[in-house]
């Protein structure tokens, strides 16, 4: 009933699994990740414990085969369940019981595996596979290539019975403090007539923000918040909470005119927020005091 990728990425040593499904809310039932543990999918008539008792097992140190192998042996019912799972150095494994709905089957590559069920044609999941393999040769960031793969399944076809939900979640390549900790995307399309599409323009906006934070991959990599500022808006020219809050940094560092100009353009697409820089003036909150807010309105 669903189609999903479990990757680790060779470059960040992030995991990542991106699904889709026609069924509601695909997002709290298929992926399962913990960063510096690894990742799993579980899918097809779900036994949704496979995802918390996988990440057990990864975390006690099994390799993605004999996590599969155990939870595989572990439920009277697996021969109608579906499971991809990538460990912490990269290994992948994956199964698909004999008695899942065609089309059904997975592929399981380098580092990734793909699999799916109940699918319109069996070139879905090699499709998924070449597209990621494509696209890490071309240097396309994780996110792309996860939201490549799900796109190749769409254009074979994808879930027989159509689209409804989606999901993508990436988590960090190190272990963190506490096991919610890590989780660098978490997004998902509970219901929508064409779930990918959403999904691929939420990724960008997230994106787009994370540009703006001095402690993301592109300031890490050196570049200049002007560059990163532009390529924000760029990507997601209508995000004017990105140009509000923007116009206030530059507020704060004393630059009024490059404040001014930025507050224009978000006051112009929409006056909730000079209603918002009153607000927060009266509250003096984010460095804002009545007396900067009447400057910057002037």
């Amino acid at each position: 009933m669903t189609y999903s990728i479990v990757a680790r990425d060779p470059q960040s040593g992030r995991f990542g699994v991106a699904v889709q499904s026609h069924y509601l809310g695909v997002g709290p039932v298929v992926p399962w990740l913990e960063a510096g543990v690894g990742a799993v999918a579980t899918q097809a008539s779900v036994n949704l414990s496979f995802g918390p008792l996988g990440l057990d097992l990864l975390r006690a140190g099994r390799s993605a085969e004999e996590v599969v192998a155990a939870l595989v042996a572990s439920d009277p019912g697996a021969q109608q369940r579906q499971l991809g799972v990538v460990d912490a150095q990269g290994r992948a494994a994956a199964f698909t019981g004999s008695e899942t709905i065609p089309a059904a089957g997975h592929l399981v590559r380098d580092g990734f595996t793909v699999q799916g069920n109940l699918l319109e044609r069996a070139s879905c999941w090699p499709a998924m596979a070449s597209a990621y393999e494509e696209s890490l040769a071309a240097g396309e960031p994780f996110s792309e290539r996860l939201l490549l793969a799900l796109e190749a399944a769409e254009r074979e076809g994808g879930d027989v019975r159509g689209r409804q939900s989606a999901a993508i979640m990436i988590v960090e390549a190190a272990v963190q403090p506490a096991a919610w900790q890590g989780r660098r995307m978490d997004l998902r399309i509970e219901d929508h007539p064409d779930p990918v599409p959403e999904l691929r323009r939420l990724v960008n906006l997230q994106e787009a923000y994370e540009l703006l934070d001095d402690e993301g991959d592109a300031a890490k990599a050196g570049m200049a918040e002007a560059d990163r500022y532009a390529e924000s808006r760029r990507r997601v020219p209508d995000a004017y909470e990105l140009v509000f809050w923007m116009g206030l940094e530059y507020a704060k560092r004393g630059d009024l005119d490059a404040a001014r100009r930025e507050l224009a353009i978000a006051f112009e697409a929409d006056t909730r927020w000079r209603a918002t820089l009153e607000h927060l003036a009266e509250a003096r909150r984010e460095g804002i005091t009545p007396e900067l807010a009447s400057e910057l309105l002037s």
